[in-house]
């Protein structure tokens, strides 16, 4: 069900004409002689379906992709997995993102209020360049796994492009994870160096990191070699001087890894296949050991060159922002921007320094063009009633970016009221699986209020029912019924695809299942409900954990809830009751006078089911280090099921507030 019948925005006709979608479209329709209007979405999209090879044949030329596309686009594209993109090409990522040469700065960084940075295109390439000559010394070849424990640090950048500069394949985490969270991940791929910090600040307040990496590096013997990057050492007087790093097995600091190679301006590329690894990522689920999720360096160029200048119209010289952690798939796609020819604005730190305004101040002061941030910061902004728009210029924002969770219908006009009118509102969905979106934004279209705009180009995204028929205006699967050049290679050490093909493809037969519950609007826009294991089904009806969310996002005594269907009545009934857990602000207490509103809040708004049968207060609501709140992992423990995953938590103690709860038990 569409929630408005009026946009909420619309580009003007001047905007659109200077889109990078316009040109693409006026350029792909002469390439192949097509009436491809950019203004009609509907048509570019089914075209972009229909003739793959064309499509993508013109988001490389568009892109200016460095290398060699040969003359075949794919091979058996109707399987999925198992099509094969761009058989013949051979190319480097590194090379795509440092060879669009950038005026002014190509990096910005902001740790809180407490660093700031900024380096040159030339500066960036030197840096790369010694880096690589550094790795290449040690005997890092391609197929090699080079690990990141780091914040959003340019010195990350570095390392990446570096590593991809030869062909081997980067990995990273948050220095927020704990030493057995990094051996989940790392301890699978065993890389032969990794790149760490010193430690980093969150909310004015430093956090040493050389006590865990020192532990991580006597439990990874795959080691060789670990590089430790100076941050916060100045500000408590060590700069992760010779004495700490010596207690670190192969432990180096990073000038004196850098030191025989400081001359070196030069980097070799190593082009190679389109499908060569570029990436291994991991699923954040909080239920078992992480799934190390392989991805090319073709698919990510491609598929981030398309998001970034079609359906985000980042431009060259563009300043593009987006909050996220090293641990989160959205820094993979920020780091990207750099093959468009933008700025990269870097933030490490809480978002919430300066009352929740730094990030703003950071638009003002860099000349922000795109602002990415996460449903949850903006339902935060506006609980405690930031006003950007008042307080801040913003005069250079033309696109807001959302996602991480479902962005309510009442976050769109927060956005709008609040922070500025004219802006895109691009609400986006996609995940660490693809490292990219299935539906996106759309610069030349309209945005209604809680509605996704678009599938993105080149992804035939559908709504199945339970028997894979296709749905419109009602709720079911998120799927993808076609291959697309960014589908994982695979997961790490899993030969045969066994567990590859039963994450993806195993609900649809050949068919991609992405695991979202999602309705395809009257507008040919998208709402995503929540993950479909998440979904709650008491009386067999299904309900999206989103829909009893944005009811809680109205009242203003709550600051944040979760869900979750609780087995009712014990035993093996196969039936549940929705059980709403709340985090009040501070001093509240839950009574019944509140419990009656909610409820009331909830029933009126959505239907008499989705109202809960149990409302429990709690201290706090856990989340992933990327900031999703996790009603599995809470599901979990209410059934007294183990929680297999908890180093995925920023905060694992959460969970104990749900632990035992005896009003669950009538």
């Amino acid at each position: 069900m569409s929630t408005s019948s009026a946009p909420i925005w619309q580009p003007s006709k001047n905007r659109i004409a200077a889109t990078r979608l316009t040109a693409f479209a006026k350029a792909a329709g002469k390439r192949w002689n097509r009436r491809l209007a950019s203004a009609d979405y509907s048509t570019l999209h089914a075209w972009s379906i229909a003739h793959p090879e064309e499509f993508w044949t013109s988001v490389w030329e568009f892109g200016g992709v460095f290398g060699e596309m040969g003359s075949t686009v794919v091979v058996e594209r109707e399987k999925m997995p198992g099509a094969r993109w761009f058989p013949e090409a051979r190319l480097n990522f590194a090379e795509n993102l440092l060879c669009h040469p950038i005026a002014g700065d190509a990096l910005v960084f902001w740790g809180e209020d407490k660093v700031k940075r900024r380096g040159s295109h030339a500066e960036l390439y030197r840096a790369v360049a010694q880096t690589a000559a550094a790795l290449r010394a040690m005997g890092v070849v391609k197929g090699d796994r080079v690990a990141a424990y780091l914040p959003n640090l340019p010195a990350t950048v570095v390392a990446m492009l570096a590593t991809a500069s030869i062909g081997a394949i980067f990995s990273s985490a948050s220095p927020d994870f704990g030493v057995q969270g990094v051996l989940d991940r790392f301890g699978q791929i065993e890389p032969k160096v990794l790149f760490a910090c010193d430690g980093y600040w969150y909310n004015g307040k430093i956090n040493d990191c050389l006590g865990k990496v020192s532990e991580i590096a006597a439990r990874l013997p795959s080691l060789e070699r670990v590089v430790i990057v100076p941050y916060v050492g100045n500000a408590v007087g060590n700069a992760a001087g010779s004495g700490d790093v010596a207690a670190i097995r192969h432990g180096v600091t990073l000038a004196d890894f850098l030191l025989p190679h400081v001359e070196e301006r030069k980097i070799r590329f190593e082009r190679l296949p389109f499908d060569h690894p570029l990436y291994i990522m991991y699923s954040s689920g909080t239920t078992g050991v992480p799934k190390c999720i392989v991805h090319c360096a073709g698919g990510v160029l491609l598929q981030h060159l398309k998001e970034h200048q079609l359906q985000s119209d980042v431009k060259p010289n563009d300043r593009l922002f987006f909050f996220t952690t090293c641990g989160w798939m959205m820094w993979n796609w920020l780091v990207s921007a750099l093959a468009s020819g933008a700025t990269l604005l870097l933030y490490d730190g809480s978002p919430f320094v300066g009352r929740g305004n730094i990030l703003f101040d950071y638009a003002d002061a860099e000349g922000m063009t795109h602002f990415g941030t996460s449903a949850k910061f903006i339902d935060a902004i506006a609980k405690i009633g930031l006003k950007p728009g008042r307080t801040h210029r913003l005069e250079h924002l033309r696109t807001l970016f959302s996602t991480g969770s479902p962005l309510v219908a009442e976050g769109f006009d927060y956005v709008y009221a609040s922070i500025k009118q004219e802006i895109q509102l691009a609400s986006v969905s996609g995940g660490t699986d693809i490292v990219s979106c299935f539906v996106i934004g759309n610069p030349n279209g309209p945005v209604y209020r809680g509605e996704i705009q678009c599938a993105a180009l080149g992804m035939a995204v559908e709504v199945f029912d339970d028997d894979g028929r296709p749905l419109r205006g009602a709720k079911g699967e998120l799927v993808c019924t076609r291959s697309f050049p960014v589908m994982p290679i695979g997961f790490w050490k899993d030969e045969g695809g066994a567990r590859y093909h039963a994450a993806y493809f195993e609900r649809f037969d050949n068919i991609w299942c992405h695991g979202d519950f999602a309705e395809i609007t009257a507008h040919g826009g998208f709402i995503i409900y929540g993950r479909s294991d998440a979904t709650l089904n008491p009386g067999g009806v299904r309900i999206g954990t989103a829909e009893i969310y944005r009811q809680e996002d109205k009242l203003t005594e709550v600051v944040e809830s979760i869900v979750i269907g609780q087995d009712w009545p014990p035993g093996n009934s196969g039936d549940v009751r929705v059980v709403l857990f709340v985090k009040l602000r501070d001093g509240l207490v839950h009574d019944d006078v509140l419990e009656k509103r909610i409820k009331q809040v909830i029933r009126d708004n959505t239907t008499p089911r989705h109202a809960p049968a149990k409302i429990l207060q709690v201290a706090d609501i856990p989340r992933t280090k990327s900031g999703k709140i996790v009603e599995l992992a809470v599901r979990n423990v209410v059934h007294g099921n183990p929680v297999k995953n908890v180093e995925a938590l920023a905060n694992p103690e959460a969970l104990e507030h749900f632990r035992n709860r005896k009003e669950l038990n009538s």
